[in-house]
């Protein structure tokens, strides 16, 4: 199962619904990467990829989006085939 990493704060509800939907999908650890508490971590996110808001979730190098990109994914049917691809 591919990497998944994603950008957090503490109190946000958009991340504990990515993190259950993830979960769901049979994601047994998620390295989360807290941007409240290190604003040079925020900027390093915003950098990568070009928005402001959290959560901002990559699986491998691929960056999903936020959590309404990633429920949207997921309906496609295409979060599963991405969290099994092959690591190159």
């Amino acid at each position: 199962m591919q990497v998944v990493r994603m950008y957090t704060t503490l109190v946000c509800p958009y991340c504990q619904r990515a993190k259950a939907l993830l979960k769901q999908r049979g994601v047994e650890a998620i390295e989360e990467i807290r941007v409240d508490l290190d604003p040079a971590q925020r900027a390093a996110m915003m950098q990568k990829t070009g928005r402001r808001t959290v959560p901002q979730i990559f699986i491998g190098e691929t960056h999903v989006g936020g959590c309404d990109d990633l429920m949207a994914l997921d309906q496609r049917g295409g979060l599963q085939p991405l969290l099994r691809a092959t690591i190159a």
